[in-house]
């Protein structure tokens, strides 16, 4: 059997179907067992559904061969040889099969068969055909809806996150605009500050004028009192 199911490479997409062939993988094989102990119609509707299995995993080979191309190069060698793995497997049921099938044209296939061939056979087979087209449509919609819905919730984590960078930028952009703002009140701070500085130099000497000219009058009183 193939590997078992590795969640670290292939993308979720991949895994699903991977989950899925090995379920109709372990139903196959059961089929193929039990052929061997049937006969007559039971063993015909076994080799039938044991043929639309082998159908499905063929189907599920396909979509795993497209899905895989969009798995990183880095993860793609390990799914690679899964992959050839679930192929080998398919092909050897596939051939075992073939040897139950072959059966029907031996000479004595008919003592698999309960009833007369004729009309009833072939409108029983294009049945069973109808019947297959039919569910093989069903699980291809299924498959097409689940990439459908994988495709939708991508496109929402897209559009969530290119909601998320235009915030983000939005806020860079007002904390931008604050910090100019910010720089514009320091600068009128340091100018508002720069000239108190320059009234209080000036006042300052004013006030050494005015008590410089008090000391020379006082001075200047003193020495007319003494004369």
């Amino acid at each position: 059997m193939s590997n078992p199911l590795d969640t670290e490479a292939g993308s979720e997409l991949f895994s699903s179907y991977e989950a899925e062939l090995k379920l109709v993988q372990a139903d196959l094989l059961q089929k193929l067992d039990q052929i061997p102990e049937l006969s007559g119609e039971p063993r015909k509707s076994a080799v039938s559904q044991a043929g639309r299995a082998l159908e499905e995993a063929d189907e599920l080979l396909g979509s795993m061969r497209l899905e895989k191309q969009n798995i990183p190069t880095s993860s793609r060698a390990k799914v690679n040889q899964r992959f050839r793995n679930y192929e080998s497997d398919v092909d050897s049921q596939r051939r075992k099969l073939a040897a139950f099938t072959s059966d029907r044209a031996d000479p004595y296939a008919s003592r698999y068969t309960d009833e007369p061939q004729g009309s009833t056979d072939a409108l029983l087979e294009q049945r069973q055909q109808l019947l297959s087209g039919t569910e093989r449509l069903d699980r291809s919609t299924q498959r097409l809806k689940a990439s459908q819905q994988l495709a939708y919730e991508t496109e929402a984590i897209g559009a969530s996150t290119l909601a998320d960078l235009g915030v983000q930028r939005e806020r860079i952009q007002s904390a931008h605009d604050t910090l100019l703002n910010s720089e514009g009140y320091v600068d009128r701070s340091v100018k508002t500050l720069r000239g108190m500085a320059r009234r209080m130099a000036t006042n300052k000497v004013i006030t050494i004028a005015i008590i410089t000219v008090l000391v020379l009058l006082i001075i200047a009183v003193i020495v007319s009192k003494f004369r």
